[in-house]
């Protein structure tokens, strides 16, 4: 089965600790230690198919340029995080609807998001259930250590 795993981005990014580091590519922009850890068990479980979701830009590769900071949070309405229209357009675009099985990585709101945008496919979310952050990073450590996919 064709599967994608979708992991969060983040608030901390590469211009905090780097003010001049320009344009970046999606994978080397979010440096909060959740984001590294969904971006570490991303490459080893699905190494050729993992995007990140930005609430700013939606569905971005590894390999998509980041042009500069930004600060959207699907959290915070008033910063406008890209719709659940927007997102489906770019399934479409990104062709992503060719994967029938999803993986999502990261909090209630970005799994509530991506089951509409995904409603017929295959959505496992492993970290549902977890009682914070630290209950989702052990079980990513776990998984990683392990070699066992969640």
């Amino acid at each position: 089965m064709k599967t994608l795993c979708i992991i969060p981005c983040g608030s901390k990014k590469i211009w905090d600790k780097n003010p001049k580091a320009g344009p970046t590519k999606a994978k080397d922009v979010y440096i909060g230690q959740f984001a590294k850890k969904c971006k570490e068990y991303a490459s080893k479980f699905y190494p050729s198919s993992w995007c990140i979701l930005s609430a700013k830009y939606g569905f971005l590769f590894p390999d998509d340029i980041i042009p500069r900071p930004y600060n959207v949070s699907f959290n915070n309405k008033a910063t406008n995080p890209i719709t659940k229209k927007e997102l489906s357009i770019q399934v479409k675009e990104k062709r992503l609807y060719n994967y029938e099985q999803i993986v999502i990585l990261g909090g209630e709101n970005y799994v509530k998001a991506l089951r509409d945008t995904f409603s017929s496919k295959n959505i496992l979310s492993p970290l549902s259930g977890c009682k914070g952050i630290g209950y989702m990073m052990k079980k990513l450590n776990d998984a990683i250590q392990k070699g066992i996919p969640l």
